[in-house]
């Protein structure tokens, strides 16, 4: 009876013993709220067309406010494969340069304050299911394959595990006569986004479903756009766990004959906590555009 019982208490411990370091270990937050902001942001979504040529994007970012300052260039090409039906892009950005508060660094579990880290590389194919030009309709559909290669996931820059989203932009254009504007666009998108959650005591998929809608307004050369999007996941962790983030962007942009510039500011409405200004520029390629699908 002493064995049996001392056997009881010995399971009881070892039992004991396993659950306190078990839940002991932290739980990491694979989300926009504790991460730096290119880690998983909100998807861009375009005005529902597929370009005629090759485009080049050129950005410049800088991310302020919260406790998190992070500036980064930003690269992305388009080719359409057929002209204005079909397209690859790859977009990515090659390096980031954070620096964040004290309070920041421990809200996150960060071995530091500042340095360097590499992002993610995305790979997308966008194919054109409808470009009416009479009723100036276009439905275009994505598919886009996020990488696990950014680096310094130790200081919560970019998540260790890849990702995938699928989505539809629908856009609509209403021409304006003897009026100070020439045209409004409007724009929806829709889609399913999905990453891994690797955590000690969790291993999961999140999925998410993404919305956007943009408002265009033209004027000769001169654009505004007007963008709120998000995704909202499903797992429930904590009221702050953040897989629902809400953006808000505006755009000015400017068109030469062949290229465009803009300025862009974005503020985190939910669960981004992060303010953005973005300058760049994009350059139309006729000679990078392959020959046999023009």
């Amino acid at each position: 009876m002493l064995k049996i019982s001392s056997f009881l208490k010995l399971f009881f411990l070892i039992n004991l013993l396993f659950f306190s370091l078990f839940s002991s270990q932290k739980l990491l937050n694979l989300t926009t709220n504790y991460f730096g902001p290119n880690a998983n942001p909100v998807p861009d979504f375009t005005d529902a067309t597929i370009p005629k040529f090759t485009e080049l994007s050129v950005y410049g970012d800088y991310y302020f406010g919260f406790g998190d300052k992070t500036v980064n260039p930003y690269l992305k090409i388009e080719i359409p494969l057929i002209s204005e039906k079909v397209s690859l892009k790859i977009w990515a950005v090659p390096l980031e340069y954070y620096n964040v508060t004290d309070a920041i660094k421990t809200r996150r579990d960060m071995q530091k304050n500042s340095g360097f880290a590499s992002g993610d590389v995305y790979v997308q194919t966008r194919i054109s299911l409808l470009n009416n030009k009479e009723k100036n309709i276009n439905l275009v559909i994505n598919a886009t394959l996020k990488t696990a290669s950014g680096s310094d996931y130790k200081n919560r820059r970019f998540f260790n595990t890849a990702g995938y989203y699928f989505d539809a932009e629908l856009g609509k254009s209403f021409l304006l006569k003897n009026s100070f504007l020439n045209e409004i666009r409007l724009v929806a998108d829709a889609g399913f986004y999905s990453w891994d959650v690797q955590t000690p005591n969790l291993n999961v998929q999140d999925d998410a479903l993404m919305y956007g809608f943009k408002l265009i307004l033209k004027k000769k050369n001169v654009s505004l756009e007007n963008t709120i999007s998000g995704y909202n996941g499903w797992i429930k962790r904590a009221s702050d766990y953040g897989d629902k983030p809400i953006v808000f962007a505006t755009k000015l942009n400017f068109q030469d004959k062949k290229n465009k510039y803009f300025i862009q500011y974005q503020n985190g409405i939910r669960y981004f906590p992060f303010n953005q200004i973005r300058i760049g520029a994009v350059f139309s390629l006729e000679s990078w555009t392959p020959n046999f699908f023009k």
